[in-house]
């Protein structure tokens, strides 16, 4: 349901969905559910299946994309799901222990505690841009919850989807965890079924969808969707730094990140020295963008227009575009590393999330002119500071709300298992992984274990003075 594309050649056609699904439904009811030593055997599996076959992964996401640079897939992909097999499987134990909690003295003796059971079924539908990924970090997530799983790929990566499908049926009973794949008829019948939690990462126009299929069965989501992440730029920070940080964060996977830099707030005496230095940072890390290995390719035509349509616009409005090699990267079918000074708002650089390697810069008079404009819109999913003063980077944090935020960096805050990953408002409901992730697909589920004798059922009924006593107390308390 991601995208309007066509269907994959070997799409699971609906029928097997729903008896997947079904067969999944009913082992989560009937069996107990799993125990430590069944969680980590799952978890153990999905770590062979990645190393076993990191190579053939990098393959097809490269295949899909036409070309993805080879330690962009492992520094990006491989390592952070095996850090979060790694994470969780170390973790498990703890996760998994009863949460004591206060008995007030009414209630005593007697011990409280809430015990972290798995949902059910959950599902995940999972986008093209990291396919591995933001298909298996969840995964992991929901496994160590105990959970059984039903993963939708996306149909932009079909060379990836087909190996996922085939791997996780190596790995897994399919009343464990399955793939389906296949397109938008597929994706919506995906979304319509009452799984006990449903997770979608894609864009906000979809998600919208999932949201209101998901609403029919009562179905609990997490949304990662995405937005315009931003980046205030404080003029007390080196520039040079900056522009190496930023242009990390945004050209990697030729921008296509949902938590990319979207625009560079700069103060406005240094919005051309920043432009300048960005394109300094371009030119020495992608010395050939269109033959370069480690420049990777657009998903699609279709995305690929998209993006060229708005740099012609934005240049016929009289914008500022800087652009290293524009016309042999578009001869090779990508679109090259861009800033833009001066975007219009008629363009989806103003207007929507830029999913791409273009950069507009805006610049700023004081730090709360920049504020209020991130304000402004939508809440993004990420924030990016650079500053040297804490106080600055303190007022940032405190004046502006994001899904999460890195200072003095980019995209930083996602590789850390011990935060949690999510949006807030247009930019997703619900966070994921490490405890968070296991939190987020468990039922907490408060038990009171009653004492030897329970003094506040020997108060009645029928109600006698001592109770009428005890009631005047507590409420003077």
């Amino acid at each position: 349901m991601a995208d309007a594309e066509p269907t994959t050649p070997h799409s699971t056609d609906l029928q097997r969905m729903r008896t997947l699904f079904d067969a999944q439904h009913a082992a989560s009811r009937s069996e107990a559910p799993p125990d430590l030593a069944t969680r980590r055997d799952r978890l153990d599996r999905l770590k062979i299946m990645v190393r076993g076959q990191a190579e053939e992964f990098t393959a097809a996401i490269s295949a899909d994309f036409g070309t993805r640079s080879r330690t962009e897939t492992e520094l990006m992909e491989l390592v952070p799901t095996l850090s979060a097999i790694d994470h969780a499987r170390k973790s498990l134990a703890r996760w998994m222990a009863p949460e004591r909690r206060k008995v007030g003295l009414n209630f005593q003796p007697g011990r409280a505690f809430i015990q972290h059971e798995p949902l059910g079924v959950i599902g995940i539908i999972s986008p093209w841009n990291y396919p591995l990924n933001l298909a298996l970090s969840p995964l992991v997530d929901a496994i160590a919850a105990g959970n059984r799983v039903l993963l939708k790929p996306s149909e932009l990566t079909p060379a990836f989807a087909a190996l996922l499908s085939h791997a996780i049926t190596e790995a897994f009973d399919e009343t464990e965890v399955a793939v389906v794949t296949g397109g938008v008829e597929v994706g919506e019948g995906f979304s319509s079924l009452p799984f006990d939690h449903l997770l979608f990462t894609g864009s906000t126009a979809v998600g919208r969808e999932v949201y209101k299929a998901a609403a029919a069965n009562l179905v609990p989501v997490t949304l990662e969707l995405g937005g315009k992440s931003p980046v205030i730029l404080c003029d007390d920070y080196p520039l040079e730094k900056a522009a190496k940080s930023i242009a990390f964060g945004k050209y990697l996977n030729a921008g296509q990140t949902c938590i990319a830099p979207d625009y560079v707030l700069v103060p406005a005496s240094k919005a051309e020295a920043l432009a300048d230095a960005l394109l300094a940072e371009v030119r020495r890390a992608y010395p050939d963008p269109a033959s370069d290995p480690d420049y990777s390719g657009i998903i699609s035509e279709r995305h690929r227009q998209r993006l060229l349509e708005a740099v012609a616009t934005a240049r016929a409005k009289g914008a500022r575009v800087l652009s290293h090699g524009e016309e042999a990267a578009a001869k090779a079918g990508k679109v090259a590393p861009t800033i833009i000074l001066g975007a219009p708002e008629e363009t989806i650089l103003a207007s929507e999330e830029i999913f791409g390697p273009l950069l507009p810069i805006i610049p700023y008079e004081r730090l709360d002119d920049a504020i209020a404009f991130v304000n402004g819109r939508d809440r993004p999913l990420a924030l990016y500071c650079f500053s040297r003063n804490a106080d600055r980077q303190a007022h940032v944090l405190d004046r502006t709300v994001s899904g999460g935020a890195t200072i003095n960096g980019t995209l930083l805050h996602i590789a850390q298992e011990s935060l949690p990953f999510g949006g807030v408002g247009a930019s997703g409901i619900g966070a994921y992984h490490g405890l968070e992730g296991f939190k987020r697909f468990s039922h907490a589920r408060g038990v009171y274990k009653a004492g030897p004798f329970i003094a506040f059922e020997k108060l009645g009924p029928p109600w006698g003075a001592l109770a009428r006593r005890m009631a005047k107390a507590m409420l003077k308390r």
